[in-house]
């Protein structure tokens, strides 16, 4: 019997190591079609790992906006960039609705700004 689950875990770890997963690249995709490399941005990766995914999807509103509709009604200025990046830090409401949104204070000011960047860019 010890035999069999050594034999398993041998075969286990056997498997695991000829996957094609590479962790180092976590963000990468890679076109079949065209073979191009699409690395995600500084702002992608930061909305990732933050709590806006609770309240915003990419193109489906939740308790915030997509943000598509962010996108979408905000055009890539300059003064855009720092309204909703002072959005993303001090929170509000009124806007979108009457659910407010949480303020981000401990969010460093070139994160915000890197996650606002990120949001505009997506309007097609």
């Amino acid at each position: 019997m010890k035999l069999k689950y050594l034999l398993f875990g041998v075969a286990l770890i056997g498997l695991t190591s000829f996957s094609d997963d590479n962790l180092d690249i976590k963000y990468t995709t890679t076109s079949k079609i065209t073979n191009t490399v699409f690395q995600a941005s500084d702002g992608e990766k930061l909305i990732a790992k933050s709590d806006c995914i609770g309240c915003h999807k990419l193109d489906k509103k939740l308790i915030g906006p997509s943000y598509l509709e962010i996108a979408k009604k905000y055009p890539q200025t300059d003064k855009n960039v720092a309204y909703l990046t002072g959005k993303i830090i001090k929170g509000g409401s009124g806007v979108w609705g009457a659910i407010p949104m949480s303020a981000h204070a401990s969010l460093k000011k070139d994160d915000a700004k890197s996650m606002a960047i990120y949001i505009l860019s997506l309007k097609k």
